[in-house]
């Protein structure tokens, strides 16, 4: 079967690291099948709170902005696509240590599940640190793209906010392109504050700490589906 890390248009790169242990491999085989998101099925009747606001993080990585969200919104139910399984382990970890309940988890590719989620279902999206693929032969390997747009705004209601953060200047300008061709968002700024600064409860992630001591400026964008 051929790995989807090699599949044209992969956003996302190897699936595994290093061996996991054992209790992070118990929660994968345990607690992971309980939270998966099933394709098909309205969000919001896959939480235990129906009725609720639903967020998407896209890549959540370790899971430390996903964790910090639910802790701090326990009022909205988020949904993570991460398919890195270490990374995924990790937020499960923190998911039943600190018995989170409004989180549920999307271990694939996220392109396989938007065209199976109902239009307007989602009311913030968050894409955070995506792998940038520098080069210009990867790019077509880039996330955020007119047809992942497309997606996109048929899933977002009115007024729903895409949040997209990245140290990477060449991937903020070929987000900004692809925002200002497109008729379904508009990048809320009206000056350098509003992408320079994060956003309000920033809790901040590994990859930003790493940037920012590595002499990298992150900017972060508020584009909201009009």
């Amino acid at each position: 079967m051929e790995d989807a890390s090699e599949r044209a248009g992969a956003f996302f790169g190897r699936r595994k690291g290093k061996r996991l242990r054992a209790g992070q491999d118990d929660l994968v085989r345990t607690l992971l099948p309980a939270l998966r998101v099933t394709p098909g099925v309205a969000p919001e009747a896959q939480f235990p709170r129906p009725g609720r606001e639903t967020w998407l993080e896209i890549g959540f990585g370790g899971g430390e902005h996903l964790a910090a969200q639910a802790r701090a919104h326990p009022d909205i139910n988020i949904i993570g696509c991460e398919p890195f399984v270490n990374g995924m382990a990790k937020l499960l970890a923190v998911v039943d240590h600190e018995k989170l309940d409004n989180v549920r988890i999307w271990d694939e590719d996220v392109t396989d599940l938007l065209p199976h989620l109902p239009d307007a279902c989602l009311d913030r999206v968050y894409i955070l640190y995506p792998d940038p693929w520098p080069k210009r032969r990867q790019r077509k390997r880039r996330l955020v793209s007119d047809e992942t747009l497309k997606a996109l705004a048929r899933l977002m209601k009115p007024g729903a906010e895409l949040r997209f953060a990245s140290d990477i200047d060449n991937y903020i300008g070929w987000v900004l392109a692809r925002i200002l061709r497109s008729p379904d968002f508009r990048w809320e700024a009206t000056g350098p504050d509003d992408w320079r600064k994060p956003y309000e409860g920033w809790p901040g992630t590994r990859y930003e700490a790493k940037a920012i001591r590595e002499g990298r400026v992150p900017s972060y964008l508020r584009i909201v589906r009009v």
